[in-house]
């Protein structure tokens, strides 16, 4: 199973390319957010046909 972590900036507009940022994982985006947003929060997502 993969996982990406997801945060959705909600001052942004749908279809704005900073909406949405998909981190590889959960060290990667705690460090974004230690430089971008320290208090946003990526939710964890199953990747759908991953091995």
């Amino acid at each position: 199973m993969t996982t990406v972590w997801i945060y959705t900036d909600t001052s942004k507009q749908v279809g704005d390319p900073d909406h949405l940022k998909v981190f590889a994982s959960e060290d990667a985006a705690q460090a974004w957010f230690r430089d971008n947003d320290p208090e946003g929060v990526a939710f964890a997502y199953e990747v759908i046909g991953s091995q």
